[in-house]
């Protein structure tokens, strides 16, 4: 049976922070549908100012996402000669200076080349994630496998439900590897040797081995994931919009470089903070606010916690317009 789309994003907004329930159909599984609506809604995030924080959640009871429509990723395979890796790498090269044109792109999405360029864009969204001052959380409200773990490794934080479900990599049990970052993102989070070990097995973690490895940020009751991811977008969407998209820059980029390359990444992203009307008002009424109080600010544990609920340091703010 062809592969047909049947996927879809349900997007509820809630102040500052967008509820996104993915339904990947009866199965629910990660297909293009799915992939070309991410696409667009991170771009409306990052456009919108008032859109701090995304929580994506799975529509199906107890899945977030099962995985990629593995009948997507057959077809798309089938349609392209058989390679090897010097060719495929030189495919993936092609696509990725392809996705960057539009006419190009409109093109080659109707040959066999099509899957590579599906893969791309879908690489690129994460990236976008990665790069933007908003925050994006996974609601991990039941188990996922292979692109629906990759889908969460993607996101900046992991609220996981407790109980019998899982999350890992199955990939190499169907004679394929992780495509949707996988490899890179997991092995980020966790390290290179735990990562290769759940790879090759293919087995999944239980929410309790997820969270003692750092695959995911905490393991909940299953009808508190989604309060709880809402209540941490609200918390950490109050930062700075500039400041988040810096530091996950730093981190996300800089952190995978050399010392010396990643510490340039830093001083770079550093620099425009700093010089930023918003970090220089911030800075200058931390520099009031120790004038009045007789005392840095940070150092005195009431602002400390009205700072860390609110998302700055409060004080007086500088208009002198600096």
């Amino acid at each position: 049976m062809p592969y047909k789309d049947k996927g879809h994003l349900q997007i509820e907004a809630r102040g500052a922070v967008l509820l996104v329930r993915v339904d990947g159909g009866p199965h629910q599984e990660f297909g293009l549908d799915i992939s070309v609506q991410l696409d667009k809604l991170v771009d409306r995030a990052d456009r919108d100012p008032n859109i701090r924080a995304v929580v994506f959640t799975g529509a199906h009871p107890e899945r977030f996402v099962s995985h990629a429509a593995v009948r997507w990723l057959q077809e798309e395979g089938a349609a392209s000669p058989t390679v090897g890796r010097r060719g495929a790498a030189a495919v993936v090269r092609m696509a990725k200076h392809v996705d960057r044109s539009r006419l190009l792109g409109t093109l080659m999405r109707k040959t066999p080349m099509r899957g590579a360029l599906q893969l791309e864009r879908l690489h690129t969204t994460f990236l976008r994630m990665n790069r933007s001052g908003v925050l994006f959380v996974a609601a991990l409200n039941g188990s996922a496998l292979g692109l629906g773990a990759e889908f969460a490794w993607a996101c900046d934080l992991r609220v996981m439900a407790d109980g019998d479900f899982f999350i890992g990599q199955p990939e190499i049990l169907l004679g394929i590897i992780p495509g949707g970052g996988g490899t890179q993102r997991l092995t980020r989070l966790i390290g290179t040797h735990r990562s290769l070990a759940a790879i090759l097995e293919g087995k999944p973690f239980t929410p309790e081995e997820a969270l003692a490895n750092g695959a995911v940020d905490q393991v909940v009751p299953q009808d508190k994931v989604v309060p709880q991811a809402i209540e941490l977008a609200e918390r950490l969407g109050k930062r700075s919009k500039g400041s988040v998209a810096a530091a996950k820059r730093s981190v996300y980029f800089g952190g995978s470089m050399s010392l010396e390359d990643g510490l340039h990444v830093e001083r770079a992203e550093f620099f425009t903070r700093v010089m930023s009307q918003e970090g220089q008002e911030l800075m200058l009424g931390y520099l009031n606010a120790t004038d009045v109080i007789g005392e840095l600010p940070l150092y005195r544990p009431d602002i400390y916690a009205q700072a860390l609920a609110s998302g700055s340091v409060p004080g007086p703010r500088s208009t002198n317009g600096r």
